[in-house]
Parts: structure tokens; sequence; C-alpha cells
């Protein structure tokens, strides 16, 4: 494992550099002004670059939101969802056809088309998660008592992350529930990181990829599934988890992965540190 200083250092060994969005490329508020120097110095080294995002949303959903946070259009043209992936399952019925949903309203675009679909859980063939409801952020125990009476459904889950930081605001993903949903003893559908559909989708044969983000349980363990190389991003969602540079290993043990790189923030030089 080796600190980068410089993500030029490493910019010649790749051809496709699979980077996620929330956590390395921007924090749900801005974008990171040195991560997208990255990207375009990637660009102009005629370098793929691919977003590979745990949304549960579909991709034209995601670059609205890069849009928002003022991304070139340049840079908008390979992005990938979790939800993306998920939403081509939903719409061969692969699961059933009634479905009951877990997540926020902003999710609804996932199901477009299917809303006529949409059940209580008691008629419902399957359980589609996308998040928590708006208005039970952080109640866990409520999707407990909820979900225990359902386990002979499946539990599709969207978003394999636990948590994402919104800023310096901690919020639960999707995955938190699928969590929930196996220790009651259920079973659980992935899409996205760190499950291998998501990759099949843009990995190409003969290309060497890179695989960079800040989620030991979803971007690392992804990239060591596939055997792929990884740069793992420090200052993401495992930062109170570790203080210095030689607790790192010790973290990477704890989660079971192993990493090639790791880079506080993902930077072209060290100017933004």
């Amino acid at each position: 494992m080796k600190k980068l200083n410089h993500f030029s250092e490493i910019s010649e060994l790749y051809d496709t550099f699979i980077i996620d969005l929330w956590g390395v490329i921007h924090d749900g508020n801005k974008l990171n002004k040195g991560a997208m120097e990255v990207v375009q110095n990637l660009s102009d080294k005629k370098k793929r670059v691919v977003f590979l995002s745990n949304a549960p949303r579909p991709n034209k959903d995601v670059v609205n939101f890069l849009r928002e946070l003022n991304m070139e259009e340049r840079y908008l043209e390979n992005v990938l969802t979790s939800g993306e992936v998920a939403m081509r399952s939903l719409n061969d019925y692969k699961f059933g056809i009634k479905f009951y949903h877990i997540g926020p309203d902003r999710d609804r675009s996932l199901f477009n088309g299917l809303e006529k679909n949409k059940s209580n859980l008691e008629n419902c063939d399957f359980i589609l998660c996308t998040g928590l409801f708006d208005e039970q952020y952080e109640d866990l125990k409520s999707y407990e008592n909820l979900l225990k009476t359902s386990l002979t459904k499946k539990l599709v889950c969207t978003n394999p992350d636990l948590i994402v930081h919104r800023g310096n605001q901690e919020e639960y993903c999707a995955g938190t529930i699928a969590e929930i949903f196996k220790s009651l003893g259920g079973e659980v559908i992935y899409f996205g990181k760190p499950y291998r559909e998501v990759y099949d989708v843009i990995l190409k044969k003969g290309e060497k990829n890179l695989i960079v983000g800040d989620n030991l349980n979803t971007d690392i363990k992804g990239a060591n599934n596939l055997k792929l190389d990884s740069l793992f991003i420090t200052s993401g969602v495992h930062r109170s988890e570790f203080n210095e540079e030689n607790e790192i290993k010790k973290l990477l043990n704890t989660y079971k992965v192993n990493t090639k790189f790791f880079q506080k923030q993902l930077m072209w030089w060290n100017d933004y540190i």
C-alpha cells in the first residue's frame, strides 16, 4: 500500500478510472476542486473516466444533480448509478409485480411507469428500498418493527451504502435498512457496489482499471472482488474511524480489504489540502 502525494504519479498506469461521486467528487453540497482537477487532467490525457455511484436513482437524476453543482457538461457522459441498473430489473418484473417502497419521495423516478404496481406491505411481491422515509430519518427501530412481519418477501436494496456525509452531517442510506432486514432473517438483493453486476456495464476487455473511492465496504471491496487496483480516499465516509495515517492498515484489516494506494483527498497535486 502506497501513499499518493500526487495523483499524477499513477495517471499513466491505467486506461480507465472508475471514480465514486459522493465523498470523492462532491460532499453533497459542492464539488471537490482538487478532484475535478484530476478529472480534467485525465480527460485531457484521453483517459476514460467513469463516475460510478450507489445513488438509488436513474443516471439522468444524478447527472442533473451534478449540473446543479456546476460540473461541466463534458464530464457527464459516463455516469452510472446502482439505481439505473436496478431499474432494468424492475422493468423486467424480475422480482414480481407489486412492490412496497421504503424511501423518500425524491427516489420515485426509479419506478417511473410502474407507479400502478406500488402496493402496501401486506400485499406486495417484494420490498423496494431506496433509503429511509423522510419523516423517520433516524428512527431505525421503527424499520425493524415494520419489517419483522414481512420476512418471507425479498428486499431489493438499490444503494448498499450504510451512511454518507452531506457536508459534515451523517445520513443513513438504504444499506442500513437492508442490514436490519438481514439481521431479522430476511433475504436482500443488492444493486450497486461492491456487487459485480454494476461493474459488468463498465468494464472493457483489455483495459487496465483503477477504482477510486472512499468506502471500504463498497468501493474498495468491489475492487478486491474483481481483483482490480484501488485508491482509497481517507477523508470520506471512514474519516472518524482513525486519527493517524499509521492506523489505516488496521482499518483495512477491520474491513477485510486491501488497497494499492491511499490519498487524503483526490488531488492531482497537493494544492488543496
